[in-house]
């Protein structure tokens, strides 16, 4: 008697509970979602394999005038040559060469493209980001080659520390050669003239 008791409590319980699992929900698992798409490489011109524009770093030292003292020597690269203050750090090869002393920079890039005009330079800097036109689109000749010289600005990000941003003036000369385009920009921060010695390195580009 004993046992059958035993029994018929074991199936009760048996029962309850399948009674209580068939009555509940299992949680869904979570639905992974993806995080959100960045620009990483932001496009800066529109039709062109023109660089973007150049940029100030807002932690460099404090810069000053390329004294009239300065020697020049001539940098001799596979795809131009170019006049140089000697002392300046110098990155990137072949096509792509960076010269630099704090927030004073000069950027040559080479690529592939027709002769510019002052059409086609106009519209490269109307969508250049983070570029503002402070002087239009005008011809001229470096080395003998017709050439277009535009001046652009820009301006750094604020300083983590005191919150301000360097702005740079940058002149942008392009010019062609035998399906060849050289972009040259030559940065200058705001109250800083380097007008005679970016003269003297501007004159002295040869696109080889």
């Amino acid at each position: 008697m004993r046992h059958t008791q035993s029994s018929a409590l074991v199936l009760l319980a048996l029962l309850a509970l399948a009674g209580c699992g068939s009555g509940s929900k299992t949680a869904a698992a979570p639905t992974a979602t993806a995080p959100p798409a960045t620009n990483a490489a932001a496009k800066t011109t529109t039709g062109s394999n023109a660089p973007g524009a150049l940029l100030p770093e807002a932690a460099s030292a404090a810069q000053g005038d390329i004294p009239d003292s300065q020697v020049f020597v001539t940098f001799t690269g596979a795809a131009f040559s170019m006049k140089t203050p000697e002392g300046w750090t110098r990155s990137g090869s072949g096509k792509n060469v960076t010269f630099r002393d704090k927030n004073n920079i000069v950027r040559v890039v080479i690529g592939k493209g027709p002769a510019p005009t002052v059409a086609s330079v106009r519209q490269e800097l109307a969508s250049l980001e983070g570029a503002h036109l402070e002087s239009p689109p005008a011809s001229r000749k470096i080395g003998g080659l017709p050439a277009v010289k535009a001046v652009y600005s820009t301006k750094s990000a604020p300083n983590p520390v005191t919150g301000k941003s360097v702005k740079l003036i940058v002149d942008r000369y392009e010019l062609g050669r035998n399906g060849k385009h050289a972009t040259v920009d030559l940065g200058t921060p705001v109250g800083v003239d380097n007008v005679d010695a970016y003269r003297l390195m501007i004159e002295s580009f040869r696109l080889r």
